[in-house]
């Protein structure tokens, strides 16, 4: 599983990412900070990412398309770069289990 971070995730987690969960980045470190909501949708898509975001504008896209792209939200009210950091790397397993069944599209970490 690759993640891509929202724009309001850090990017300076990115590094630390790596280890756990290669291929993962963020939407500004790909230039996409900019971008439609359709952009957003459609890139992690194509490319084989998760997105992993702490407000609920994902999620709404996410139900709104009815499908991809597969979504992370992070429940985690205002927490430090470090709590989001090891609350992803603890939930990675499971979180790609539950991305193999192919109904589900969101999962929840942290509530």
């Amino acid at each position: 599983m690759r993640l891509l971070l929202d724009e309001n995730i850090s990017r300076r987690l990115v590094p630390a990412l790596q280890m756990r969960l290669p291929g993962s980045s963020q939407l500004a470190l790909l230039g996409l900070e900019r971008s439609t909501d359709r952009a957003l949708c459609d890139y992690p898509s194509k490319h084989d990412l998760v997105i992993g975001s702490k407000d609920d504008q994902f999620q709404r896209l996410v139900a709104a398309r009815g499908d991809r792209p597969r979504l992370v939200t992070l429940a985690l009210g205002n927490a430090s770069s470090e709590r989001v950091l090891a609350a992803l790397l603890a939930a990675a397993d499971s979180i790609a289990a539950a991305f193999m069944d192919d109904k589900v599209g969101v999962v929840t970490v942290g509530a």
